[in-house]
């Protein structure tokens, strides 16, 4: 009898899913980062760098993230306004 594990069908799909995701995530360019302000709304964030990859809310500050873990931009909004801007890896 074989001690030895197969991978379980669902590591696999929760691991191809988030290469896809990961793939498919809009890259931001330094171009683009380089037009943000402080002050700026969410909109005109988002008409600069496009859709989030994903943002989450607490206590009235949200903070947004365009591109990957190895290349993007976070953003907090405060009163839907700009009040954190960073970036990491950009070209």
């Amino acid at each position: 009898m074989s001690c030895r594990r197969r991978p379980s069908h669902r590591n696999v799909i929760v691991a191809t899913l988030t290469v896809l995701l990961l793939a498919c995530s809009p890259q931001v360019s330094l171009d683009q980062f380089n037009r943000l302000r402080i002050g700026q709304s969410y909109e005109e964030v988002r008409e600069i760098v496009g859709d989030p990859a994903s943002c989450d809310e607490m206590l009235g500050l949200r903070h947004c993230v365009w591109g990957n873990p190895e290349r993007g931009v976070r953003v907090g909004f405060l009163g839907g306004k700009v009040v954190l801007l960073s970036a990491h890896n950009l070209q």
